[in-house]
């Protein structure tokens, strides 16, 4: 877990496969760490991935808030750069998703293709993240993990075999580091933008997804030209936690799909 020292900030990279593999980069949610992939990655096999903790979030700085959605996109944008990763698929969950569009938008010699997970051109609306971010200044984040938790996974969150890691994950996260981005979120709308994307995009929902409910997300998906639209079911805001092998087998048929990774051919009986 190396650390990487950019001139404004610090940022905890996890680099893993081989140098010549096709590039994968992977961007958490709010309130999360590139740790939330873990469940994925021994489905991934052939390719080099890239997984940030994004600022504000698990071992990387945490400078004052807020954050602005431009400088979330101009750290991983740097960070692709040092590791020399162009044509990447960028795969996004929620704030993830919001960086990958901008990055898109931004750097499409970086991103030759995305995956949208949970996410939408604009998520909320900015009084609602300000009431948000005053509730968890006021009182921290453990008094916001329930309803965030039952946003998350749906009404019966308190049963949810991946609940206990999503909500650890939230609570330990930096303060002010969640209050930074969620004002990054705040402050963000690509609706415009992401229409004029035609690369290809992977697009996920989870059918118990309150956060970012299906219809958004499929709203999103229908901005992009020859956007593929997916619905999890049984699956919340975090559907890589809730059904990793599902989840890993829509990507790696798309990476496939779209010529990034190769299957392996099956040997003559």
């Amino acid at each position: 877990m190396p650390l990487m020292y950019l001139p404004d900030i610090r940022l905890n990279i996890r680099l893993d496969g081989p140098d010549a593999a096709p590039p994968l980069v992977l961007l958490h949610a709010l309130g999360t760490d590139s740790t939330l992939f873990d469940p994925i990655m021994p489905l991934l096999p052939g390719l080099r991935i890239l997984r940030p903790d994004l600022r504000g979030h698990g071992a990387s700085g945490v400078p004052a808030p807020p954050y602005t959605m431009g400088a979330l996109i101009h750290d991983v944008e740097r960070l692709m750069d040092h590791c020399t990763m162009k044509d990447a698929v960028v795969l996004g969950v929620s704030l993830g998703g919001l960086i990958a569009q901008g990055l898109a938008i931004k750097r499409l010699d970086l991103v030759r293709a995305m995956v949208l997970s949970n996410t939408a051109a604009r998520i909320g609306s900015p009084a609602m993240w300000s009431d948000r971010a005053a509730q968890v200044a006021a009182t921290g984040l453990e008094p916001y993990a329930n309803g965030a938790m039952e946003r998350m996974f749906g009404r019966t969150w308190r049963t949810e075999p991946a609940m206990p890691t999503a909500r650890n994950r939230l609570v330990t996260t930096h303060p002010q580091g969640w209050i930074g981005c969620a004002m990054a979120i705040a402050g963000t709308d690509f609706f415009t933008l992401t229409a004029s994307l035609t690369l290809p995009t992977l697009v996920i929902a989870g059918d118990r997804d309150a956060t970012t409910p299906p219809d958004l997300v499929r709203e999103t998906a229908d901005l992009i030209k020859g956007s593929q639209f997916h619905l999890i079911r049984g699956a919340g805001h975090l559907p890589l936690l809730d059904k990793p092998t599902q989840y890993a087998t829509l990507l790696t048929d798309f990476l496939s799909r779209i010529g990034h990774l190769k299957t392996p051919r099956t040997p003559d009986n």
